[in-house]
């Protein structure tokens, strides 16, 4: 009777099958959520037109267009039918290197961003969980790095090793990581106050256990909200090095647009079109990071009343 019963009701379910359906579901509930974000959509489409424009760049403005021996114009052309956004001192079309530009920015900030939560993660997440003396010698070492200027610190980084975007990357990303190691020592101490915590260890789960398979599923959403804020922050402070002349000179990067445009002269002789694109462009990236930011933020936790 009883195996016709378990026949008649049909093969138990995977249960890889049953978490990846979970996934959707919770994915499609986020989406629903993010939708009614108007700034938040804003934010993302502007996002994915400048991701696609990076990608295709090749495709849209030609792969020589960083050449400087192959230059289309003269130098310093001011905008017009044929370069919409002049030329630079070298006669490069503005607008082909603004659109290259975007892979280098929007690259080092992406990784430089995950770089610094990786981080912050790692330590706030151990910090919470070991709270003896690991715990408090990690949370000076953090304090330190709060009260250090972070781009004073960024800055000495990338004099002291070679000027290359790998530098770049790791200058920002070991400097921005102790806002992030604070948010998340906090949630790690708030999920670990509840009784399920204690029934994982009274049922036999170790440190690592608890950490991976408990502590960082509910840390990831602020850690989420927190990637997309760091992301804004990364490009500002890439754009900053590369204006002091601490990028890769072999790359073509909004900041070194701006680091171009000074040593050109350009703002002492007033041609706006070789300092406004760059700087336009780093800053409705940071808006439209930002603005993601905050509609994330607000779906995952809705108490914070983020305006829509």
């Amino acid at each position: 009777m009883t195996t016709e019963t378990s026949a008649a009701q049909g093969p138990a379910p995977n249960p890889r099958a049953l978490t990846w359906t979970r996934r959707r579901h919770s994915a499609a509930r986020f989406w629903r959520a993010y939708r009614g974000h108007r700034t938040g959509l804003f934010g993302l489409a502007v996002l994915v037109l400048i991701s696609l424009a990076a990608v295709f760049a090749p495709l849209l403005v030609g792969s020589d267009a960083d050449s400087v021996t192959h230059a289309p114009g003269d130098a310093m052309e001011s905008p017009g039918a044929e370069f919409p956004l002049g030329t630079d001192q070298f006669g490069r079309d503005l607008l082909a290197l603004l659109v290259y530009g975007a892979r280098i920015s929007l690259t080092i900030g992406l990784l430089a961003a995950f770089l610094s939560v990786a981080i912050g993660t790692v330590v706030g997440i151990t910090a919470g969980h070991y709270r003896g003396l690991y715990g408090t010698v990690m949370m000076r070492v953090t304090d330190w790095f709060l009260v250090m200027p972070t781009l004073v610190l960024a800055i000495a980084l990338a004099v002291v090793m070679s000027g290359s975007l790998s530098t770049i990357i790791l200058a920002i990303g070991v400097t921005t990581w102790p806002t992030t190691a604070r948010l998340v020592r906090a949630q790690t101490l708030a999920v670990e106050s509840r009784p399920y915590i204690e029934r994982a260890r009274a049922l036999g789960g170790g440190h690592t256990h608890i950490m991976l398979r408990h502590v960082l599923p509910n840390v990831m959403p602020l850690v989420l909200a927190q990637t997309t804020l760091v992301i804004s922050s990364a490009i500002l402070t890439e754009a900053t090095l590369a204006f002091l002349g601490l990028g890769d000179p072999t790359a073509v990067s909004w900041g070194g647009l701006l680091q171009d445009a000074r040593e050109a002269g350009a703002v002492s002789a007033g041609d706006w079109w070789y300092l406004a694109p760059p700087g336009i462009a780093i800053a409705v990236v940071a808006l439209a990071f930002t603005l993601c930011g905050r509609a994330v933020e607000s779906v995952l936790n809705p108490r914070l009343g983020v305006s829509r």
